[in-house]
């Protein structure tokens, strides 16, 4: 038996691979002593003159850019927008196996194409009911194959779950602190156990004193909108634009973002006077919200 998924992925695999996307630049130096900097690789073979380009980096070369368009005939973005619609609107990268046929030099130009390889689903797995997406990609210097990814998604809707539409900031040991006083109506600001210095977004180390000694304190919540954006592109689960975010200087002295509510957005202005309030999403969360005072 089939449906409209399995139909879809067969339409998108039938069409084979995807046109060639060229990389922006050629393979350069400076990108890889970027690189090597960051993950802190050290090998000499990818220092000076003669330098080659770290394997890993394969995807680096073809990365479209932050307005960069991958083309209609994507095989991932296909698939996911028929998930989407289908409700499965959740994605967690499940597996990313590369293979490299050698390494890349500074002025060679990179080319990419992908292809569906599989859609499996549904499946039922502990994050809910999905489909797994995989794909698999070749980076070319010209005719020659020079890298394959295969890359796994799993694209759910969660079960028995908060709502999947809404995006859920991260809780972790560092900020979970902060969740649990709003879900209390409090809106808590990490301090430094050694220096005494506030901070926020919360973080394990002081940046002034360096001690990991995390404390919190409650704000009064009253501020003023230092800055501010009016959203109304893209769409944003759980929101309707248009919709205002504002960075918020607390009396405190430390700067907060959160939605600004109650507001029409031309009547917003930098200086407005606000206050936190809090609302409440389901059982497990509560955001900040900022109200005019």
């Amino acid at each position: 038996m089939t449906g409209p998924i399995d139909d879809a992925a067969r339409e998108v695999a039938a069409r084979g691979e995807s046109a060639r996307r060229r990389g922006r630049d050629p393979v350069n130096l400076p990108m890889i002593n970027n690189w090597v900097e960051a993950i802190g690789d050290t090998n000499p073979a990818y220092t000076g003159p003669g330098a080659l380009a770290p394997p890993a980096m394969v995807q680096v070369w073809t990365m479209p850019g932050l307005h960069g368009v991958r083309g209609d005939d994507d095989p991932l973005g296909a698939m996911v927008a028929v998930l989407d619609e289908a409700g499965f609107t959740s994605v967690v990268a499940t597996n990313s196996e590369q293979t490299y046929h050698r390494y890349l030099r500074p002025g060679e130009t990179v080319e990419v194409t992908a292809r569906l390889a599989d859609v499996t689903g549904p499946k039922r797995t502990a994050l809910g009911e999905g489909w797994f997406v995989t794909t698999r990609s070749t980076w070319y210097v010209g005719e020659e194959p020079v890298a394959e990814m295969l890359f796994r998604i799993l694209k759910f809707r969660p079960a028995n779950g908060p709502s999947p539409d809404l995006i859920r900031p991260s809780v972790n040991r560092d900020t979970e602190f902060f969740w649990v006083g709003t879900a209390r109506g409090e809106l808590r600001i990490q301090r430094c156990g050694g220096c005494g210095e506030l901070r926020h977004p919360p973080g394990p180390m002081c940046p002034s004193c360096g001690e990991t000694k995390p404390e919190f304190v409650v704000a009064s919540g009253r501020g003023e909108v230092y800055s501010y954006v009016v959203h109304h592109h893209p769409p944003v689960p759980g929101r309707t634009p248009p919709f205002v975010v504002a960075l918020v200087e607390l009396e405190e002295g430390v700067r907060m973002l959160a939605e600004l509510v109650d507001v029409p957005p031309p009547d917003v202005r930098v200086g407005l006077p606000v206050s936190a309030g809090f609302v409440r999403v389901d059982d497990e969360l509560t955001m900040p919200v900022w109200r005019p005072r």
